[in-house]
């Protein structure tokens, strides 16, 4: 069946906040389209420093007219971290009217309670429903089973302030300036997810295909898509063709976030993500979080043009 094209309203400005990620470098400098996080204060060098976890969080502005939207996606993995970054960027969540959850997994949702309590109205919390699943673990071959821990309960999720929407399907938000994709079909022949996750649904154990897995998507106008990823457990290459056909918008502009390449020790993973992306010819990739770094460093070579470094603090900028 084919999938309806929903109208997603192209925006004028697009900044994009790296407020967790597992990498920060108070040295990287500021270009045209990425500034960095401030070195010093008032003509002083900060005292503290931003903290880097394996968890990921991004604050997503969206400007049209005269108007910006503020998406919270993910909201990274201990209570330390992403408190103690937005404390020391001097970021407010008091605007932010939705949050969106890329998954299920506690380097995604560590710190949502404490986000809540930021927060001083209810907002609506966008998740599939496959993230409030319990027991979900790993069991590699030969390995001691690991249980993932449980971060999502609606009722204390309703109890601090979430209005929990459980949705699977594309959907519009910010005035329709921002897609979440739902639940991305997995196309690819080469992007099969975690071969050793496993989940219990119904109270029966099965294979996790982690089909909780969705992005945003925005329309910068002029250029084109832009791709936030969370950890692309569905495939990086079929989250951005799923967006594209669920817009009708065929230009990519932008993609960011984790690719989850981390694990793909023998590397031909990552080569086909990389020739399925340069198929695409994005204007600027930063892979983030779970993409590895032996993935990032052959995917700044991929394209020398449009890569930019990850780093907590960052803002990334499209108009």
């Amino acid at each position: 069946m084919t999938q309806e094209t929903l109208p997603l309203k192209p925006v004028e400005r697009l900044e994009v906040v790296v407020l967790e990620d597992n990498y920060a470098d108070l040295l990287l400098e500021d270009t045209d389209r990425v500034k960095r996080s401030p070195k010093a204060r008032d003509g002083n060098v900060l005292a503290d420093t931003l903290v880097a976890e394996h968890g990921l969080s991004m604050l997503v502005r969206a400007t049209l007219g005269d108007q910006t939207r503020e998406i919270l996606f993910d909201a990274g993995y201990s209570s330390v971290g992403l408190p103690h970054n937005l404390n020391q960027l001097g970021i407010s969540l008091d605007l932010v009217e939705t949050v969106v959850l890329s998954h299920g997994h506690m380097d995604h949702t560590g710190a949502l309670s404490s986000v809540l309590e930021r927060m001083p109205h209810p907002v609506p919390l966008v998740l599939h429903p496959d993230a409030l699943l319990d027991p979900r673990y790993l069991a590699p071959p030969g390995a001691p089973r690991m249980t993932l821990p449980r971060t999502l309960i609606p009722e204390d999720l309703e109890a601090m302030g979430a209005k929990v929407m459980e949705n699977a399907a594309p959907l519009l938000l910010a005035g329709d300036t921002v897609l979440v994709t739902g639940e991305v079909p997995r196309i690819t022949p080469f992007e099969q997810g975690m071969p050793h996750a496993f989940l219990v649904r119904d109270g029966k154990e099965e294979k996790d295909d982690i089909l909780d897995d969705q992005s945003l998507a925005l329309h910068v106008q002029g250029k084109g898509l832009v791709i936030v990823a969370g950890c692309s457990h569905a495939g990086i290459v079929n989250t951005i063709r799923y967006a594209m056909e669920v817009t009708g918008v065929d230009r990519l502009h932008g993609v960011l976030g984790g690719f989850h390449l981390g694990d793909d020790t023998a590397g031909d993973l990552t080569s086909k993500t990389i020739e399925g992306i340069q198929e695409l010819k994005p204007d600027f990739i930063m892979p983030m979080h779970c993409t590895g770094w032996e993935a990032v460093h052959r995917i700044a070579e991929a394209f020398p043009s449009s890569f930019a470094l990850s780093s907590v603090g960052t803002t990334v900028t499209f108009s």
